[in-house]
């Protein structure tokens, strides 16, 4: 049964993927359509510039097609393929071999400013992200943005658990100070949603 633009554009994420799991490539293309630019964000706020983010976003939509007979429903399909693309950009990270894991993390920077008799009163998230460290970006990213665990980021990452735990800590703790100078984050969520 062929459905309009106008239903597409009205139907539940679930009922799209059922439409797609049949082979509906406009159902599945209403479903890129909403989620496109969510996947996108997320690549950027992991590091990836707007042409890589592009190219990921595309590439996880591609994934997540061949494999929608494997979406369960037990989440948000924007979850599901949000980790897809989390995997991709971890695994072209990997192969880029653009950081150890395992190094130390830098010495922090001389002070930004920040705080200085209110002279500059909030920053945004995706700046707040770029002042972290490339590990650190990685790890808040694929946990609060991408909803992965800490052990699910620990294997996608093949880095030891308490490795990711702390880049995560001390990544919040950084985002913390530089979103809310002298205040505390009301929740952890606020990162992944901000």
């Amino acid at each position: 049964m062929a459905h309009s633009a106008a239903e597409r554009a009205s139907t539940h994420d679930l009922d799209l993927v059922a439409q797609a799991a049949t082979g509906d490539r406009k159902a599945f293309g209403e479903l890129v359509r909403r989620h496109g630019s969510a996947v996108r964000g997320l690549m950027r706020r992991m590091g990836a510039d707007p042409a890589l983010a592009d190219d990921l976003a595309q590439d996880a939509f591609l994934a997540a097609f061949e494999q929608i007979t494997e979406f369960r429903g037990e989440g948000a399909f924007q979850g599901w393929v949000k980790r897809i693309a989390a995997r991709l950009y971890v695994r072209r990270w990997r192969r880029d071999a653009r950081m150890d894991l395992m190094a130390d993390p830098p010495e922090p920077e001389a002070d930004s400013g920040l705080g200085d008799m209110g002279a500059i009163n909030r920053i945004d998230l995706d700046e707040a992200l770029r002042a972290l460290s490339d590990v650190e970006r990685v790890c808040v990213s694929l946990c609060y943005g991408g909803g992965l665990s800490h052990a699910e980021a620990a294997q996608a990452l093949n880095t030891p658990l308490g490795t990711v735990k702390s880049h995560v800590k001390r990544g919040l703790d950084k985002l913390r100070a530089r979103m809310a100078p002298g205040q505390t984050l009301a929740t952890p969520e606020s990162v992944a949603h901000g």
